[in-house]
């Protein structure tokens, strides 16, 4: 995947960063080589995830790597340059094409850049409910989360989609905008998503796999609004894997393939070409 110049992009396209929390990456591959993620699948280079290694085992230590310019990287030998990066004396992967901010994060150097930086939030992470869950949006100029965001909620996303609709109507036409989702329905527990599967029985790949296409089925709406008043640079990933009894592992924060190896992807929306 040919990595655009983001010195060109930042100040004239919106930029939308979406995190599938816990998506593996064999779950993803699947779904969209069966056809079973078209609305995703559609903006997909060649209709093909990238396989890429996470920059941590958690959603706490991935998300700060992450907003600190650390996508996750190519799964293949490097260098590989970064499309945001710190100024930072030796960095070897700060390119030509790279995006270089004088701050400590991503968040704050496209504020300083002139952007809204708004989070919708969707795991723990995010909540706001005490010290821990601030600090990741904390870094932005906006931040939302409710209970109906979380991850027991069966319509998390579809809830996180009204929001991103609202915040986006009320934005000035001229205000370019940073927006971060993060999206927890992936998460466990996911259970619910797939019908006739019991909380006693839990989460299961196959879980995990539903809990995609309810995804699919609603993003078509994110994207539309992300991409209803300028550009938008997309960037679509998961920020670590999950484990579901892989080798007797079962969840994340421990050094399994399935944990990991990431999807990603980056892709651009033209206004006129938004679908739900």
């Amino acid at each position: 995947m040919p990595e655009p110049d983001m010195n060109a992009i930042v100040g004239d396209h919106d930029i939308l960063l979406v995190t599938l929390d816990t998506l593996r990456h064999d779950v993803a591959a699947e779904l969209a080589a069966e056809g079973r993620i078209p609305r995703l699948a559609r903006h997909l280079p060649g209709g093909r995830w990238e396989t890429r290694h996470a920059p941590g085992s958690f959603t706490y230590a991935s998300h700060q790597a992450i907003f600190a310019g650390f996508l996750p990287t190519p799964a293949r030998p490097g260098p590989h340059p970064r499309l945001f990066a710190a100024s930072f004396a030796g960095s070897e992967t700060t390119a030509e094409g790279t995006f270089v901010y004088d701050t400590p994060d991503l968040v704050s150097g496209l504020a300083a850049a002139g952007y809204r930086t708004v989070c919708v939030g969707g795991v723990g992470f995010f909540n706001r409910r005490g010290p821990l869950g601030s600090v990741l949006p904390g870094l932005f100029q906006e931040a939302h989360w409710e209970e109906e965001f979380g991850v027991t909620s069966p319509h998390s996303f579809e809830n996180q989609v009204d929001r991103v609709e609202q915040v986006v109507g009320q934005l000035p036409a001229e205000q370019r905008l940073f927006l971060f989702v993060n999206v927890s329905a992936l998460h466990q527990p996911n259970w619910f998503h797939l019908p006739g599967a019991t909380r006693e029985a839990g989460d299961t790949r196959e879980t995990h796999a539903a809990a995609l296409e309810y995804v699919d089925r609603h993003i078509g709406r994110l994207f539309a609004a992300a991409s209803s008043r300028h550009p938008c640079f997309v960037i679509v990933c998961s920020d670590h894997g999950t484990a579901y009894g892989d080798d007797g592992y079962t969840g994340h924060r421990l050094g399994h393939e399935s944990v990991w190896t990431v999807p990603y992807a980056h892709f651009f929306l033209d206004p006129a070409e938004a679908v739900r």
